[in-house]
């Protein structure tokens, strides 16, 4: 499985930038998208999820201004991510994690699950807001 991320740069606050991450290597089974951040110093951080359904979840402090899409026919993830703050710095990583199952249901990890979840992450890309 390998995971591919770009699209980090340098903003400044209230600026917007949009990572992809291209995925290659699957193997024939399920497993849920996301993207986690870590900052310098601090654990990391579920950002978003999706579900193959296109079903997404977002982190309280992301929500309303990051997006969280995939295209399945260029086996492509993004998040795309608007008014950016200084407390969105960090190392961004896609994710790719098996579904949960949990008793008699399944279903996708939730963003603070995510860096703990089961499955992949790419090696993260560089996002930095200055104020």
């Amino acid at each position: 499985v390998k995971l591919v991320e770009s699209g980090g740069g340098s903003v400044q606050a209230g600026g917007s930038l949009r990572l992809s991450c291209t995925a290659s290597g699957f193997p024939d089974t399920s497993y849920c998208m996301g993207w986690f951040r870590q900052a310098p110093g601090k654990e990391r951080e579920g950002v978003a999820t999706i579900g193959s359904d296109g079903s997404a979840t977002y982190t309280d402090s992301v929500k309303g201004r990051f997006t969280i899409s995939q295209d399945n026919m260029k086996n492509t993830l993004y998040l795309q991510m608007s008014n950016l703050k200084p407390e969105d710095t960090g190392m961004y990583y896609c994710a790719a994690k098996y579904i949960m199952v949990i008793g008699y249901t399944s279903r996708c990890p939730l963003p603070d699950e995510l860096p703990r979840a089961r499955g992949f992450g790419g090696q993260g890309t560089q996002v930095t807001v200055s104020s």
